[in-house]
């Protein structure tokens, strides 16, 4: 009190102070208490310490009591406390009940926490905060009190796994506040993009085309790689990765490697950098067709299979394709994983190179002699050859005449009598046959064999066999609405047609023959080339009409000389 006295008044005796009125001390008393209201932070000085409690003098007419335990920090330690220290504490209310100042540690430091985080907020200072958890939206920090992190404000880009996060202490800047309500929002990406552009200005003004520099993966697509290349980012596209061939940029990189690159085009208005990894090595494209001439024989690992083929690294860089169909002489491969797969080390003889369009031809089956080559010494013309059928279509049948190496019976070859509606009607698959080879088309790799060309052709003997004006025998085996047909013998079949069945006019054969019946017939015409023999029951009946009027009139003559004797003798006869 007789400090302020001093500073307020000036005084230094004690009669001075005798002669001060009421009304002086008053105002003396209130000037010592015009920062002592609720609300305010207040220093007081520790003048007694116990177990529960610490009692300071905070220059008022009583002393105010802290509790003990709002002294200790966040780990649970206890602070060395002297009488006599001074202590900021918080006046939650003059007095209570009981006449007492109530006073909080606890609420002073938050109060001097809210003074520096809205300070901070002003000037838009860097404050730091450790990430305590993950809630709904993004985290929480501890800046001295808890502030919300936006999941948007975390990164330049979207956090994967936030989890991740927690227990790291970062550096933020404060984007709202909010003191009624106990709010901070803070940001870490806005020094994130501030430090960018700082970067960014600097590597723009450095960087410059044709120039190779460092960078690290920031960003994996289908199309490329983006690189940071210091505050900002370049684009690898995929055709400017490898001189060779790439299905997707993870083949070569992963986020994070560190990539040395070239830059290939920069637009400084536009801040795009295009890169290129590819253009830091020589082509090996440029030296192929003196590397990898046509019909020599090459060495290379199974990269990549596609339905149409595998493709062959010779080289880092050049790779060959071998198409599905330079892989086999003989075996239909479906599917080139059949044969090869990724990873094997194959030989193959080089079939073209297109250096413009970067493309090398492989042949595996040329490794091996064509079995093609020697097809006509092994099975020649109408030789007779035996083979397993493997398979019957609606044309025809093939039949295996070694591995990879089919012939085919056409279904007009089956048989020179029979009417084949399908071959299945007759052959089985897996059924062993003797076949004779009609012909081999070496350049489409086809081989004609016939089964009925291993019996005569019966027709060649009905030519000489039958004539027409013949008559012959046979049995019905069939109708059709425009005759009927007849088997003379087997394998030679002739028409009736329904004009010559009968010499009276019928509409359907059934009226005048029937199925099995033996019937007896002439042969009106005979045409060898069709195959084919035109009879007629008709006609064998006129026939025999005919033969009767001339047997008739054959008779008449032989009888008219009788007849003309025995009238002359009768004559005679009369005379006498």
């Amino acid at each position: 009190m007789d400090a302020v006295r001093e500073d307020s008044l000036d005084l230094s005796t004690d009669e001075e102070i005798k002669e001060l009125s009421r009304e002086e001390m008053e105002l003396l008393y209130a000037d010592t208490l015009k920062d002592f209201q609720e609300g305010n932070v207040i220093t007081g000085i520790i003048i007694a310490i116990q177990p529960e409690y610490v009692t300071l003098d905070v220059g008022y007419k009583s002393e105010g009591i802290v509790p003990t335990h709002e002294f200790r920090s966040e780990a649970g330690d206890m602070p060395k406390l002297n009488v006599g220290d001074k202590v900021d504490v918080y006046l939650d209310l003059i007095e209570d009940q009981d006449g007492q100042i109530v006073l909080s540690r606890e609420k002073a430091q938050k109060v001097k926490v809210w003074q520096t985080l809205i300070k901070a907020y002003e000037t838009n200072e860097v404050i730091q905060g450790k990430v305590m958890s993950r809630i709904k939206g993004g985290m929480t920090v501890d800046i001295g009190i808890k502030a919300f992190l936006p999941g948007s404000q975390i990164d330049l880009r979207p956090v994967k796994n936030m989890d991740d996060l927690c227990g790291r202490t970062y550096d933020f800047k404060i984007i709202n506040v909010n003191h009624k309500r106990g709010n901070i929002v803070i940001s870490r990406r806005k020094i994130l993009e501030e430090d960018r552009e700082k970067k960014k200005a600097f590597t723009m003004e450095k960087i410059k085309e044709g120039e190779v520099i460092k960078g690290i993966v920031k960003n994996i697509t289908e199309y490329g790689v983006f690189i940071d290349l210091g505050g900002i980012d370049g684009l690898l596209h995929i055709t400017d990765m490898t001189w060779g061939r790439i299905n997707h940029p993870s083949e070569m990189f992963k986020l994070g490697d560190d990539v040395t690159v070239k830059i290939l085009k920069l637009d400084r208005d536009s801040e795009k950098v295009s890169l290129g990894l590819k253009q830091i090595t020589e082509n090996p494209w440029n030296e192929v067709e003196a590397k990898y001439q046509i019909g020599t024989k090459v060495k290379g690992k199974i990269v990549s299979i596609a339905d149409y083929g595998a493709f062959v690294e010779l080289e880092k860089g050049v790779e060959g394709l071998i198409h599905i169909s330079e892989m086999s002489w003989t075996k239909k491969v479906r599917h080139p994983s059949k044969l090869l797969a990724v990873g094997d080390i194959v030989e193959s003889i080089v079939l073209s190179v297109d250096k413009e369009g970067k493309k090398i031809s492989l042949g595996l089956k040329q490794c091996e002699p064509n079995p093609w080559d020697l097809i006509e010494k092994k099975y020649p013309i109408s030789s007779i050859v035996e083979g397993e059928v493997k398979s019957i279509t609606d044309f025809g049948v093939f039949i295996g005449l070694e591995e990879g190496i089919d012939g085919l019976i056409h279904i007009s070859d089956l048989s020179w009598s029979k009417k084949i509606k399908h071959p299945s009607d007759i052959i089985k698959k897996g059924d062993i046959l003797n076949a004779k080879v009609l012909s081999i088309d070496r350049e489409n790799e086809r081989v004609s064999l016939g089964l009925k060309q291993l019996e005569p052709d019966p027709w060649e003997k009905a030519a000489s066999k039958f004539r027409v004006g013949n008559k012959v025998k046979g049995k019905i085996i069939k109708f059709a609405n425009f005759g009927a047909f007849i088997e003379i013998e087997e394998g030679i079949e002739g028409l009736i047609h329904i004009s010559e069945l009968s010499v009276k006019n019928i509409s359907r054969p059934e009226e005048v023959v029937s199925i099995g019946e033996e019937i007896e017939a002439k042969i009106i015409r005979i045409d060898s080339d069709e195959k084919k023999i035109g009879l007629s029951i008709r006609a064998l009946s006129e026939d025999a009409e005919r033969q009767e009027v001339s047997d008739y009139l054959q008779g008449q003559e032989k009888f008219a000389p009788k007849l003309e004797s025995l009238i002359n003798n009768n004559d005679l006869k009369s005379d006498k």
